[in-house]
């Protein structure tokens, strides 16, 4: 457990917001970024996280907004350019086994990308945009 310490930024109020339309995946993920890092809240779709973070509080400590790229309602580049107009610095990984899928992102900033399927990188790259977070809103 000691590494899952070391790779989160220390900062108390971080919270990284899960969009995730597949329960068992979301699940899955959450329970590997959990270990010693930030606290990890789901939405279940694009639209409960849009409403997640119109609330001051909730959006005050979101670190970071981990989603997909296909799915269910509203698309991955829709939510991402909304919530991008809502929070312009927190930093979005999107996750997506499609190719060639950072194009749709074109033109949105503070927007990463993943293919990975490596639970190892996954926190590794999240605690990376943690921390690129911070000293955005430093």
């Amino acid at each position: 457990m000691a590494l899952a310490h070391s790779i989160w930024p220390q900062r108390n109020m971080d919270t990284i917001l899960l969009v995730d339309d597949n329960p068992l995946r979301a699940a899955m993920r959450q329970s590997l970024l959990e270990g010693g890092g930030p606290e990890v809240v789901r939405a279940l779709d694009a639209a409960e996280a849009l409403c997640m973070v119109e609330s001051p509080e909730f959006a005050q400590g979101l670190s970071l907004v981990i989603t997909g790229h296909v799915m269910t309602g509203i698309s991955g580049p829709e939510f991402v350019a909304e919530l991008r107009s809502r929070m312009p610095r927190v930093p979005v990984l999107v996750m997506s086994m499609v190719s060639d899928f950072e194009r749709a992102y074109q033109g949105i900033g503070g927007v990463y990308f993943s293919e990975s399927r490596s639970p190892e990188e996954l926190r590794s790259l999240a605690g990376k945009l943690i921390s690129v977070g911070h000293r955005q809103t430093a």
